[in-house]
C-alpha cells in the first residue's frame, strides 16, 4: 500500500485501514480514524472525506453493513488469555449483528463490577462468553466494561472439565452438572437465555 502525502489526499479517496490521513497539526480527526503519534489515519475500509473549511477529516465505510465496535455499543465476545488484573476478549458480536471476524478487547478489573473484585480470576475464566460495553477505543484497542445490572457472563464454562455451567440460587454461584465444581462469576441477569 502506498501512503499518499497529505497535501495528495482528496476527499473521495478510497482508504484502507491504517492509511495515512494527514497530521493532526493540519485536521481535527472525526468518524472513521485515528490518531497516532500526531498522525491521523484510516480505521475503516472507506471513502475520506476533508473539510478544509472545518478542518476535519473522517471516513465514511464502503459497505454500510460493516459493523465496527463504538464506544457506548454493547458487545458479545470470549474471555481469551488472563492476567491478574485484566483479560483479553474476542469479540464477535457488535450490538445484534454478528461480525466477519473478531475484533479484539480487553476487560480491565476495575471495570468488571462496582464491587470489589480482587483478580479476574474471580469474576470470569478463560472460554467464558460476556456481555459487555464498549468504554473507551483508547491507543486502538476497545477497552471493555460489565459495570453494569445488564452486563456480565452470559454464559460460563467448567474449569475442570468445560461443561457449561448451570446458575443456582445464590445470585454469582454456578454449579457442574457433571462433577460438582462450585464457581463463582460476575452475571448478566438473563445467563445461559442468550442465543449465541
Amino acid at each position: 500500500m502506498t501512503l499518499k502525502a497529505p497535501e495528495q489526499q482528496k476527499s473521495g479517496n478510497l482508504v484502507m485501514p491504517g492509511e495515512r490521513l494527514g497530521v493532526i497539526e493540519e485536521f481535527i480527526p472525526d468518524s472513521g480514524t485515528y490518531v497516532k503519534d500526531g498522525v491521523i489515519y484510516s480505521k475503516i475500509v472507506g471513502r475520506s472525506l476533508l473539510d478544509l473549511q472545518n478542518r476535519r477529516v473522517q471516513v465514511y465505510p464502503v459497505a454500510p453493513s460493516a459493523v465496527v465496535p463504538k464506544v457506548g455499543t454493547i458487545v458479545i465476545g470470549q474471555i481469551g488469555n488472563a492476567q491478574s488484573d485484566n483479560v483479553l476478549v474476542k469479540i464477535f458480536r457488535v450490538g445484534k449483528k454478528k461480525i466477519s471476524g473478531t475484533f479484539g478487547g480487553i476487560l480491565h478489573v476495575s471495570d468488571v463490577s462496582d464491587r470489589y473484585i480482587d483478580q479476574m480470576s474471580d469474576a470470569v475464566k478463560p472460554g467464558d462468553i460476556v456481555r459487555a460495553k464498549v468504554i473507551s477505543e483508547k491507543n486502538q484497542v476497545f477497552h471493555l466494561s460489565t459495570n453494569d445490572k445488564n452486563l456480565g457472563i452470559i454464559d460460563a464454562f467448567c474449569s475442570r472439565d468445560g461443561f457449561l455451567l448451570e446458575q443456582q440460587p445464590q445470585q454469582y454461584d454456578l454449579r457442574c452438572p457433571k462433577c460438582g465444581n462450585i464457581e463463582r462469576r460476575k452475571l448478566a441477569p438473563d445467563y445461559g437465555k442468550e442465543p449465541i
